[in-house]
């Protein structure tokens, strides 16, 4: 399993959503569900549009941890849900695959996905938890409270948080950069 990277240049995140949108509408909402819940891809790709559609929050039993989790919708994202909903059955998976008969993607094929994007962009190291990464890295930088993000990640220890979105790694080569004798 390759390591994988958040997205920490904000004008970089920008552009692929924007270059998603589009390009690609249902990878654009894989995308959106990725860096604004915070959800495992494997979680994400179980949705239907019913399980969002008219909901005030995303509700969910996480499938790693078994663990419930209400997540309030983030206005972005629920605006485009909304603009993604129109032409879609209530059944149908919301990341739906072109094969088989209403079938989310595969893992495999997110991967490739977010691989593809990364690649389009020059960002190394990415892949499906870099969405989940991103999420936490921007939070963390945001409000540096790593408490309440290793809650939402369900994590057991802060460091343990802190190097799943690379913050630990930063510091490890900001020390390498600024470390001298004289």
């Amino acid at each position: 399993m390759n390591y994988v990277e958040p997205i920490r240049d904000l004008d970089v995140l920008e552009s692929m959503c924007r270059y998603l949108k589009e390009r690609n509408e249902r990878n654009y909402i894989l995308f959106l569900m990725g860096i604004y819940t915070g959800l495992r891809v494997s979680d994400i790709l179980r949705f239907r549009i019913r399980d969002l559609k008219g909901k005030q929050e995303i509700r969910i039993r996480e499938g790693k941890t078994n663990k419930r989790k209400s997540i309030p919708f983030n206005p972005i994202l629920k605006k485009a849900l909304e603009a993604y909903y129109p032409g879609k059955e209530l059944n149908d998976y919301l990341i739906k695959s072109r094969q088989g008969y209403n079938q989310p993607i595969s893992r495999q094929m997110a991967y490739v996905i977010l691989s593809d994007l990364g690649e389009s962009f020059g960002v190394e190291g990415l892949g499906t938890h870099s969405m989940r990464k991103t999420f936490g890295y921007h939070y963390y930088q945001k409000t540096k409270d790593v408490a309440l993000l290793q809650t939402i990640f369900n994590h057991s220890t802060p460091g343990t948080t802190l190097r799943y979105i690379g913050i630990a790694q930063d510091d490890i080569d900001k020390a390498y950069r600024n470390f001298k004798y004289f």
